[in-house]
């Protein structure tokens, strides 16, 4: 509660009068010789001469010890109304200004009582406690004027204290999920479930197939193809009449072409464009065309050109199949074929399939965030009191994540700035809980000597009345 406002000016005047006039009546009635003549008080006010050694046993000064001894009391009471929210007797705020000032009243009240002496050891020890009652009370005071002020200048957002304990715990749960992120993808072993496809039988899905050279050059049947392109047949192309040379070895018989769709083929490959009529170079009958990615055009039906073979021609070449569009581009064939060829629009180009195992952008990268996960942050959310901790000092958690930003690459750096927040939050909850605990923690001592000290002042004034 803010005692610098303008409802607790009232209360301030009330105070300073009511402790002008106790110290006027003191003076009055024990050092009226001191007094200027114009202020001594009237004969009514003055008590008469008594036999007590103490100022305390005296009828003043058994009033300023009943005034001191009933503010005790009701100060007391603060925390009872408190607790009786629907107890109509003034407002909680109006009972806590009263608390405050009349207990600052007591204070001159309890010196004058006393006659600026200690006394005995019970009065003694009433004095003792009643200063730490005073000075933690006060110190309450002060800190409630402060602490807001701070909590609004160093915690950007307050969260509700009852709440701190379930926020940690849901910062150490995102950690953890981030960490598990992290953790290396099962690879495949062998018996261990169905391996991925070769790259070699790996058929684009939606692709155009196209006629290839990678079975035997030398083999009687090709393949031909629909007009649409959509499936592909096994054509048997007829042979053409060999002349009957001297010394000519027959070639193998090459094996009959399978139905089965085999990779597409780059069309500019060197075993596509050997010239029409040429023979087949040597040790080249069995290589396979290597493996490319499909033409995106849709090539025209394929035509059958076939030309007699020469005498020096050693074996039967394969009838070479022309398909239109596709022809060397340096041949007067190509020019006739792409004039007469008919336009066919290219279908949609298929996208290429998922990968079946996802690999890890940066292992390097994920490497240091897991090691710094382990080493810092997991440790740093879990501490019940994170102050403890380096990650607990704002400037060494700046230049820790400056430099971890410098370490990893730039599509990990996005996680670096959610670990840093994390961070930050925590760091403001470790602050919000320092300055509560600043905030309320002096009243483990306030409360309970408090009521030890309305006890005894009890004690105190009973044996003063009936035993003195």
């Amino acid at each position: 509660m803010r005692i610098l406002n303008r409802a607790n000016f009232p209360w301030f005047v009330f105070v300073s009068v009511a402790s002008v006039f106790a110290l006027w009546l003191y003076a009055g009635n024990f050092h009226a010789q001191k007094l200027p003549a114009g202020l001594h008080p009237p004969s009514w006010l003055v008590q008469q001469p008594s036999d007590h050694r103490s100022v305390g046993g005296t009828p003043l000064g058994l009033i300023f010890g009943a005034i001191a001894f009933a503010v005790f009391i009701f100060a007391a009471l603060l925390g009872l109304r408190k607790k009786l929210v629907l107890w109509r007797v003034g407002t909680v705020q109006l009972w806590m200004r009263a608390h405050i000032w009349l207990t600052l009243l007591t204070i001159p009240l309890v010196i004058l009582h006393t006659g600026f002496r200690f006394g005995g050891p019970m009065t003694t020890l009433l004095i003792v406690l009643y200063v730490v009652v005073m000075v933690s009370g006060i110190y309450g005071l002060v800190l409630q004027h402060q602490i807001p002020r701070i909590m609004m200048e160093r915690l950007p957002a307050e969260s509700v204290y009852e709440q701190i304990p379930h926020i940690r715990t849901q910062l150490q749960t995102a950690a953890q999920k981030m960490r598990d992120s992290f953790k290396p993808a099962q690879t495949d072993k062998p018996g261990g479930g169905a391996s991925a496809a070769s790259a070699t039988k790996a058929v684009t899905a939606g692709s155009t197939p196209m006629a290839t050279t990678s079975a035997t050059v030398s083999t009687p049947t090709a393949r031909a193809k629909s007009v649409v392109g959509s499936s592909i047949t096994a054509e048997s192309v007829g042979k053409r009449p060999a002349t009957p040379a001297a010394n000519v070895t027959p070639a193998p018989t090459a094996p009959a072409v399978s139905l089965e769709p085999k990779p597409p083929e780059t069309i500019g490959t060197p075993t596509a464009r050997v010239a029409e009529g040429s023979a087949v170079p040597a040790g080249t009958e069995g290589i396979a065309a290597p493996e490319a990615k499909p033409a995106s055009v849709v090539p025209a039906p394929a035509a059958k050109s076939v030309n007699p073979p020469t005498d020096k021609q050693a074996t039967i070449a394969e009838p070479k199949i022309s398909v239109a569009g596709i022809a060397d581009p340096g041949s007067r064939s190509a020019t006739a074929a792409k004039a007469t060829a008919p336009t066919i629009n290219p279908g949609p180009t298929p996208a290429k399939p998922a990968a079946t195992t996802a690999v890890p952008t940066d292992a390097i990268s994920e490497a240091t965030l897991i090691e710094f996960l382990d080493r810092q942050i997991l440790p740093y959310l879990a501490a019940r009191n994170g102050n403890k901790l380096r990650l607990g000092n704002a400037r060494f958690s700046e230049d820790t994540f400056r430099f971890l930003r410098l370490r990893v690459t730039e599509g990990y750096r996005n996680r670096v700035a959610e670990m840093q927040a994390w961070c930050d939050e925590r760091r403001m909850l470790d602050l919000q809980v320092k300055l509560q605990h600043w905030l309320h923690g002096w009243l483990f001592v306030h409360v309970p000597i408090s009521f030890v000290l309305l006890l005894l002042t009890a004690c105190h004034a009973f044996v003063t009345l009936f035993y003195y």
